[in-house]
């Protein structure tokens, strides 16, 4: 419902300004301009949906091996303590337990299409447990806000977008969306701890964040203390190392356990063909309202409006052009999708705010439709703190994504 506003908007606002430049201004190729605009975008969409049958058809095929393999079955068994104490209202062993973290370990894979039937499955279960059927229960909101934060560890979609977009390395955001994504997480469970009055001092929940956050502190002492020159070179390497590593970790463990390897890759490859070719009309629809909103005129205007607010205020403004994807991620995946797919192909996919804007894709997620989504499903009609919540996740996202990469790429 969000994104049909949106695209309705961006259409009616084109024309008001098209029609203000005509009268106006006496600008008399505007409208042609809008109008080219929309074939030639309309063209590019079904261009790039095609250029990712491979890279879709390979990873997913890499994730079924993980999953028949048993990778989320590991992921599960690792962080279940941790969940245990997130989650006090859930009776030990019960059937929730195990569908909340398949659900968090293939969103940490980026098994899209097994995480949320797994999701839809977690807040039927845990709505058996609520004792007030159309008000959210605390566990059901922190699954929820957790699931709205995007921890991701493999954003393979991102990766086959600047690639598709002629980027040098497209792997080269991997660590930096894990550290966003990292933060944007923690702020989430920080902040619904706090309104459920969980101890996050808690020995186990300590132990589990601790481990975490060393980690991530490692990481980013070591980037500060490089030269500039060097952190992109080291990102680079690391990323590639990881992410061949977890392949190859894949096929291992799978190969282990006697399962078809082959066959696996196989069947998930045709999922990542079908979902290529499904995308397409929804890719084609977004990047023509935004190729019509910056033919107009106004995307342009929003941005100078935006940069002349931070430059004012002694903030470097290169991140700006970033920020429209930013803005449309809480309310539509496939509206952010097009703007930073429009972005690539405007200022180039190795461009300072086209990183910026491919972190900020990959730290945050559609807030607004992952909630109205999963309490949809169980009826839940008030919410009580889990859009604020969720919300400061997004925005602590958004902040860590712009600093990182600023760190990173700038």
């Amino acid at each position: 419902m969000a994104l049909n506003y949106v695209w309705i908007s961006f259409f009616l606002l084109a024309f008001i300004a098209a029609l203000v430049k005509l009268i106006g201004f006496n600008d008399v190729d505007i409208f042609q301009k809008i109008v080219l605009s929309i074939f030639d975008t309309s063209r590019v969409g079904a261009e790039i949906a095609i250029g990712l049958i491979g890279l879709m058809a390979f990873w997913l095929g890499i994730m079924k091996i993980g999953e028949r393999g048993g990778m989320i079955n590991l992921f599960a068994r690792a962080v279940g303590p941790f969940f245990a104490k997130l989650f006090p209202e859930i009776p030990r062993n019960h059937p929730a337990y195990g569908s909340i973290l398949m659900n968090f370990s293939a969103n940490m894979l980026g098994l899209d299409n097994a995480a949320t039937p797994m999701g839809l499955k977690a807040m039927k279960e845990l709505q058996e447990l609520n004792p007030e059927k159309e008000t959210a229960s605390n566990a059901q909101i922190m699954f929820l806000v957790l699931n709205a934060s995007s921890l991701t560890l493999l954003p393979i979609t991102i990766m086959a977008y600047r690639k598709e977009a002629g980027a040098a390395d497209p792997s080269d955001i991997f660590i930096p969306i894990l550290l966003a994504t990292f933060f944007s997480t923690l702020v989430g469970l920080i902040v619904t701890a706090l309104y459920q009055r969980i101890n996050i001092f808690n020995r186990t929940v300590l132990l589990y964040l601790g481990t975490i956050a060393l980690g991530i502190a490692g990481l980013l002492y070591y980037f500060s203390g490089l030269p500039a020159d060097e952190i992109n070179t080291t990102t680079k390497v690391m990323s590639n190392v990881i992410l061949f590593s977890i392949i190859v970790s894949f096929i291992s463990l799978a190969m282990m356990r006697r399962v078809n390897v082959f066959e696996a890759f196989i069947d998930g490859a045709k999922e990542g063909f079908e979902i290529a070719i499904k995308i397409i009309p929804y890719l084609v629809a977004i990047l023509v309202a935004v190729a019509v909103f910056r033919s107009s005129g106004l995307l342009d205007f929003l941005m100078d409006g935006l940069s002349y607010f931070f430059t004012s205020m002694g903030i470097n403004s290169d991140f700006v052009p970033a920020l429209p994807v930013a803005l449309m991620k809480p309310l539509s995946g496939s509206g952010a999708r097009g703007l930073l797919i429009d972005l690539m192909n405007t200022s180039g996919a190795d461009s300072f705010p086209s990183r910026v804007a491919s972190v900020i894709q990959g730290s945050t997620e559609t807030t607004f439709y992952v909630l109205a989504v999963y309490f949809g499903s169980v009826g839940i009609k008030r919410t009580r703190h889990a859009l604020p919540a969720a919300l400061l996740a997004e925005l602590a996202g958004v902040i860590a994504a712009i600093f990182i990469a600023y760190m990173f790429f700038h």
